[in-house]
């Protein structure tokens, strides 16, 4: 028998029994295959020299359920038993293939995400960066182990902190929770009362206030309901209404499933995002411009309604021109939900009729009742100026789901909370200041240039010298740059699909 800490032969390579053994075993995946013959069938994990190997991912299945991976899928006890009971050549060469299996399954689990969202919601349209099998099991065997298992995680520091909030989280939930739910009473500066206590003793157990006998709504408590507010996305004013009392009472165990799933998230991100880049985050309605991992601008945005046509997806891209002056070419599904019955009756003027080579054509040369709007031969277009619904500036990153950024004459809308307003482009609060930051890489003086185009009136792209990458993203828990924990609503349903789809991957144990 070969137990864990044993050793295949040095020349069992070259039994015909474990060489044919191991390829019948690797021929679940062409890459592995692939690998083991450029090693003439050596073995990976069972000889006397791998049990560094076999030690460091040991290692890494214990500490599988840290990551809300589902640990039962790579079946450790199983493998363990497996080495205990290996009485052939036949038997070590399918166990060398076994376990090169789990530790693809787990490595390709951790670095690019347990479950395939594309499958759950149509909005994600992200690529998964799957890894390779053959090149992982190329540089692990030529990689300190125990180093390499730590390093399969995403490396982004947002990972990081959203592991340790998951861990501070699992404690909290250990030791019992913040504590009694906050009445839903009124709490007015100078108040006290018991509620005003309850109020006192959980935001002290979330971190937010230090340790305190008052009894009374004073302005250390007002401020720690300020913070609160802040890093639950409710408008900061102090004043504990219902908003903020339902954030409060959410238990910590809902919480910990947004950071799951947040950590799920991140894991399908596990690409470069560039030194700079624009994080766009749909749930938060904000979209920033981040430099090494430092906020260095940031507006509000409108995103996509909640209608499941009209949300945003989720995807990144490049951008790599502003147009200033923009016309804007109606979606034809936006022409038959808003404009069709205005244009077939003579309506909506302010909209122009164009053909194929971009020439306008007259309302009165259209006879609208031979068509629909799927097959209608012209486009709609309405020409640059202070009314266009895409305001003076849009900002491009061209995809095949016809999603940009962009001004709005609809000022209004900023001033909600809740910004589900868009037919699923995003809108930005601050498109001018969002421009000159954009283009203060390429020119000394962004305002002038931005400024000298517009006031032509034309039409006129302005290409950025580094394109910059711009991430569409989902994320109803998230850290700052302090490490402090984030929580936002789950407007479009899409995380609750997705913690549901890890329960089934057995990557979480029923509700937490």
């Amino acid at each position: 028998m070969l137990g864990v800490g044993g050793a295949l032969p040095a020349h069992a390579q070259q039994f015909p029994v474990f060489r044919q053994a191991l390829a019948e075993g690797a021929s679940f995946d062409s890459g592995v295959s692939a690998f083991y013959r450029e090693r003439d069938f050596a073995p990976v994990w069972t000889g006397a020299e791998h049990a560094d190997r076999r030690a460091a991912l040991i290692n890494a299945l214990t500490r599988a359920g840290d990551h809300g991976l589902p640990a039962a899928k790579y079946d450790l006890p199983g493998l363990v038993a497996a080495f205990e009971a290996v009485e052939s050549e036949r038997d070590r060469a399918l166990l060398e293939a076994r376990i090169t299996k789990v530790f693809l399954s787990f490595a390709t689990d951790l670095t690019s995400g347990v479950i395939d969202p594309g499958r759950i919601d149509r909005n994600f349209v992200r690529e998964l960066p799957r890894p390779d099998a053959a090149e992982l099991l190329r540089a692990f065997v030529t990689a300190q182990p125990a180093a390499f298992m730590r390093n399969l995680a995403p490396d982004a520091p947002e990972y990081a902190r959203l592991f340790r909030a998951k861990q501070s989280l699992e404690k909290v939930i250990a030791n019992g929770g913040w504590g009694p739910r906050v009445p839903d009473v009124r709490f007015t500066p100078g108040t006290s009362s018991e509620a005003v206590i309850t109020l006192r003793n959980r935001l002290i157990a979330m971190g937010y206030l230090d340790r305190s006998a008052a009894a009374s709504y004073d302005s250390a408590l007002q401020t720690a309901v300020l913070n609160f507010q802040v890093n639950h996305g409710i408008e900061a004013d102090g004043v504990v209404g219902p908003a903020t009392i339902r954030a409060l009472n959410i238990s910590p165990e809902e919480r910990l499933k947004s950071v799951v799933v947040a950590m799920e998230r991140e894991r399908w991100l596990n690409i470069p995002r560039g030194d700079r880049h624009i994080w766009v985050n749909l749930t938060d309605f904000s979209a920033k411009i981040v430099d090494f991992d430092q906020v260095t601008f940031e507006t509000r945005a409108v995103v996509g309604a909640q209608a499941g046509d009209r949300q945003t997806p989720e995807f990144s891209h490049r951008m790599t021109y502003l147009e200033i002056n923009p016309d804007w070419t109606l979606p034809r599904s936006i022409i038959a939900r808003s404009y069709w019955g205005a244009l077939a009756s003579g309506g909506a003027r302010h909209l122009q009729i164009v053909d194929a080579r971009g020439r306008v054509v007259p309302r009165e040369a259209i006879n609208f009742g031979r068509y629909t709007p799927a097959n209608f031969p012209f486009n709609v277009r309405q020409p640059p100026g202070p009314t266009n619904a895409l305001g003076e500036v849009k900002f491009m990153f061209p995809n095949p789901y016809a999603i940009y950024l962009h001004d709005t004459p609809e000022r209004h809308l900023f001033n909600t909370t809740v910004r589900t307003h868009s037919s699923g482009c995003v809108r930005l609060n601050d498109p001018r200041d969002f421009a000159y930051e954009l283009l203060s890489r390429q020119t000394d003086d962004p305002r002038n240039l931005y400024h000298s185009v517009l006031n032509t009136g034309q039409q006129t792209r302005v290409y950025l010298d580094d394109p910059v990458q711009i991430h569409l993203v989902y994320r109803t828990a998230f850290t700052n740059v302090r490490g402090a924990l984030n929580f936002r609503d789950d407007i479009y349903g899409r995380d609750a699909r997705i913690y549901d789809a890890l329960v089934r991957a057995g990557a979480v144990q029923g509700a937490v």
